[in-house]
């Protein structure tokens, strides 16, 4: 019988061929292998969603019960979910598939990184007591949502760059990113999105850290770095609205901020800190 983990490590690699056949779509300029990385991708979401379901139904079967968002590798299958959804809806919505082509290998990067690294447990936990709160669906949900806008604007303005910065042969591989102007309006759209959500999650996380620890704020390492890129993200906004900041500049703050991310993300795991959990 299948179980969670084995469909999420099948998901890998369906990801892992809708980013190849994106890929191909963009070297050979054909849209068949589009189309089909389209579909996979499609099908690589539902079965990411029906095994991170599937693993909040074995939880309530060992005796826990709880949604799967309290460690490492749970995040990481919820957030590859995410980034693979956005940039599908993106890519629908422009209707140009060059947006998956630089997003969907982000998934399967996640989805790898989760099923394959030895270092990741995968095991059926139960939540520590602090996790045990109705604010943890709310606040990982709209943090990892916001995580995934990044990761979309990241990409994007990795295309950004690529598209301005190199020179544009008729026909080859540049040429067929889209114009500048819509990617410099997708990594707008995209932040934005993604602040929103990062904007509530911290809210909420901070609501959840006064229910279980008595103080709003501690200034532990990963409340400080989800700080520091809301800062970040919201001068890059200030920048863009009020100075009118567009194309190279905010391309380069977009893939810095994503550093950022990352930084918040994985590297506070590996500091002291009440948010420690998260390296399981």
């Amino acid at each position: 019988m299948m179980n969670s983990s084995l469909i999420l490590s099948i998901i890998t690699f369906v990801y892992g061929f809708s980013a190849v056949m994106y890929i191909s779509a963009w070297i050979f300029g054909k849209e068949t292998p589009a189309k089909i990385a389209r579909v996979v991708g499609i099908a690589g979401i539902a079965g990411n969603l029906a095994g991170f379901l599937l693993r909040w139904s074995e939880s309530y079967s060992h005796g826990y019960g709880h949604i799967p968002l309290s460690n490492l590798y749970e995040s990481l299958i919820f957030f590859a979910l995410t980034i693979a959804l956005i940039s599908i809806v993106i890519e629908v919505r422009y209707r140009n598939y060059m947006i998956s082509t630089f997003a969907m290998p982000l998934a399967f990067i996640a989805m790898a990184y989760a099923s394959l690294s030895p270092g990741i447990n995968d095991k059926i936990q139960p939540l520590i007591p602090a996790l045990k709160s109705n604010w943890l669906t709310a606040h990982v949900v709209t943090c990892f949502l916001g995580y995934a806008g990044f990761a979309t604007a990241f990409g994007i303005g990795v295309m950004y760059l690529v598209r301005e910065c190199l020179p544009v042969k008729e026909g080859g591989l540049i040429s067929r990113l889209p114009e500048g102007y819509i990617l410099d309006e997708l990594i707008q759209k995209t932040v934005m999105f993604g602040f929103l959500f990062l904007t509530v999650g911290i809210v909420t996380g901070a609501v959840w850290a006064n229910s279980a620890w008595g103080s709003y704020w501690t200034w532990d390492p990963k409340e400080t770095w989800s700080l520091i890129t809301w800062f970040v993200y919201a001068i890059m906004l200030h920048l863009r609205y009020v100075r009118g900041w567009g194309g190279v500049k905010i391309a380069v703050i977009s893939i810095i901020g994503f550093m950022a991310v990352m930084f918040t993300y994985f590297g506070v795991n590996y500091l002291p800190g009440l948010h420690s959990y998260g390296s399981m």
